[in-house]
């Protein structure tokens, strides 16, 4: 399949199988135990039908949101992913240069394979930072503090790691944490020869946010105690409202999925949170993101910018998100298949796609602006309608 025939989400996913090692692939591709939370993040779309409008006048078309202070020109943004350049030798510079091209944000995590000074020197463009609690406070402080300097926008914290998910595709490889191959997972490696050359033959592969504090002397191996020693599960609210106070600029939490942990967020300052459930990779059988988005949007809407992930696939997902009252929405293994599929082409064309998707789906539902998109435009199944809108139609 060539880049040209990749026409939607599971296109670019078709063409990343075929060229990363299994092992790679099933990082990207996998979820938690039976992966049921990430199939259900897509389906949950299905439940809700769109209601088009005719004869508006829908020649010109706007799709420019503002979020957490932040002017993009699409209300899709790139969510910070960990070890870009594991699934493609440009690893972070293809996705932040594509997102810099589409007017979006992008995200560079805290294990992130390029630095995020080099991000935030080379696009204008909005840049969040994409970072964990630890158990040193000194070490989170220097991470804020290495933000602030870079000129990072917004801060994002991640609230729903506090331990890895159990994800047995990676068990099954040996694509674990710590990384050690098993013997059907170097055979698998040892099928796409053409992976490994890019690999050796490019730069080191490095984690410069966290080499001063990790040794990173064995490779992508020596990442394993990060998550089991080096993170804090005993972080709370009270650490949280520290740090945004130190920050004291645009600080979103990442993995808010109820209403009281929403209210606490805007209570403790937080100007924004994203409703995900890491893309089904952390607890199976946890609700999703667009089941949650009225509920949470009618709760804290006012007073906090409001943006989810989880299952986007297509323009017409964005567009329902939008409609119940997110701000934005992010993608993540919307652009990993692409990247790994073809590098920066990938991700434009990936980008491109969704684009054109999100102009045409305005369009056809009769709205020129983000704005004009409301509850209006939907209708849940009656089995399926989210508890919020159940109340306020009774």
């Amino acid at each position: 399949m060539r880049l040209t025939n990749c026409h939607n989400f599971h296109d670019f996913r078709r063409l990343a199988k075929r060229r990363l090692p299994g092992p790679i692939f099933n990082y990207i591709d996998g979820g938690a135990d039976d992966e049921t939370t990430m199939r259900a993040n897509a389906t949950a779309f299905d439940q809700c039908d769109l209601l088009p409008s005719v004869l508006r006048g829908v020649s010109d078309v706007d799709m420019s949101v503002t979020v957490m202070g932040q002017k993009l020109d699409l209300p899709v943004y790139c969510s910070p992913t960990a070890l870009q350049r594991l699934f493609h030798h440009q690893g972070e510079r293809a996705v932040a240069a594509a997102a810099a091209n589409h007017g979006t944000m992008f995200g560079v995590s805290s294990l992130g394979t390029v630095s995020l000074e080099e991000m935030r020197k080379a696009h204008q463009t909005p840049q969040c930072y994409q970072f964990y609690f630890h158990r040193d406070r000194g070490l989170n402080r220097a991470m804020m503090q290495r933000a602030k300097e870079a000129g990072v926008e917004v801060m994002m914290l991640t609230v729903d790691s506090i331990t890895g998910g159990n994800r047995e595709r990676d068990k099954r490889t040996g694509f674990s944490i710590p990384f050690r191959l098993t013997l059907g997972g170097m055979m698998q490696f040892a099928m796409k020869p053409m992976w490994g050359i890019n690999y050796v033959t490019h730069e080191r592969f490095r984690l410069p946010q966290l080499e001063d504090h990790v040794n990173m002397g064995s490779g992508a191996s020596s990442i394993g105690g990060y998550f089991t020693d080096m993170l804090d599960p005993s972080m709370t609210w009270d650490d949280v409202a520290a740090m945004v106070a130190e920050w004291d600029g645009q600080f979103c939490l990442k993995g808010i999925m109820t209403v009281e942990d929403a209210r606490r967020a805007a209570e403790i300052g937080c100007t924004g949170i994203v409703l995900s459930n890491h893309g089904g990779r952390q607890l199976d059988g946890s609700r999703t993101p667009f089941d949650q988005l009225a509920e949470i949007v009618d709760a804290v809407g006012d007073r906090i910018d409001v943006m989810m992930d989880s299952g986007i696939q297509r323009g017409t997902h964005v567009l329902k998100a939008l409609s119940l009252g997110a701000k934005a929405v992010g993608i993540g293994r919307g652009y990993l298949y692409a990247l790994a599929a073809a590098g920066q082409p990938g991700v434009e064309r990936a980008l491109d796609l969704l684009r054109d998707e999100i102009e045409r789906d305005m369009k056809l539902m009769g709205v020129t602006r983000i704005r004009d998109l409301g509850r209006h435009n939907l209708r849940f199944r009656p089995d399926v309608q989210p508890l919020a809108m159940r109340m306020a139609a009774e």
